[in-house]
């Protein structure tokens, strides 16, 4: 019972160090971004068709740090992946190891892909259709943080989501999902992925309809991804197994 307690408390402190070096990474991150975050407004904002106004004196501070934080996020996506790895390699094998850790550069990376997807292809679209609604009949008037903080709601979410693959394989890997699972959850995943669909997009069925579909394809995707991971893996485990009845 002691040496149970005693490893519990060893874990969590192992765990509370993997935190606390992301944080600092984060922080890092997010300071730095601060040093660009000008750059990062200009660019955004270039091709606007419209002028943005101010109704604060804080509200580009605001602006700032969401912009500073979705780099510092970014930045920070390998390295926390990395320390998770770092906490889980006790428990998996040689093999396992090099598998796993080959997923953090694909998480980044997927990361990066959903924002650009959120940023180039559905914002775009979602922006247009809700500005032609108002036609001639009002004035168009943007405040910044009111802007970017739909800009974000629009492309953030898709940075995560579109990690799902990476993350389903991560899990059938370790045995703790198989493609059996996902597949017999289907309908279930199908709902929650709606319901996110609708929370984060504005309330108009276009939207919701353009969010909807990439996130059923990459789940549909993961489905497939988990079954080449979960044939692999059993078919070392019955080489394995093949191996040992050999030589016995």
């Amino acid at each position: 019972m002691l040496d149970q307690s005693m490893k519990a408390t060893e874990h969590f402190e192992e765990l509370r160090k993997r935190l606390i070096l992301t944080l600092v990474v984060f922080v890092a991150f997010l300071l730095l971004s601060f040093t660009f975050v000008q750059d990062i407004y200009h660019y955004i904002v270039k091709d606007l068709p419209f002028k943005l106004a101010l109704l604060g004196p804080s509200d580009i501070i605001v602006v700032y740090l969401m912009l500073a934080t979705v780099v510092a996020v970014a930045g920070t996506i390998p390295v926390a992946a990395h320390q998770t790895w770092l906490f889980v390699k006790p428990a998996l094998s040689a093999t396992e190891r090099k598998i796993t850790l080959s997923y953090i550069p694909a998480l980044f990376l997927l990361f990066i892909l959903g924002i650009s997807f959120g940023y180039f292809v559905l914002f775009p679209i979602v922006l247009s259709f809700l500005m032609s609604l108002s036609g001639e009949m009002f004035n168009t008037f943007f405040t910044t943080e009111k802007y970017f903080k739909f800009l974000l709601h629009m492309t953030l979410p898709f940075g995560f989501l579109f990690e799902l693959p990476v993350v389903i394989m991560f899990l059938t890997s370790l045995g703790v999902l198989n493609p059996y699972k996902l597949r017999k959850v289907r309908k279930y995943a199908y709902f929650a992925l709606i319901v996110t669909s609708v929370l984060i997009t504005p309330p108009d069925f276009l939207s919701d309809v353009l969010v909807i579909i990439p996130l059923i394809l990459l789940y549909e995707a993961s489905v497939s991804l988990s079954k080449v991971v979960y044939k692999k893996k059993q078919a070392k485990l019955l080489q394995e197994e093949n191996d040992l009845n050999a030589v016995n």
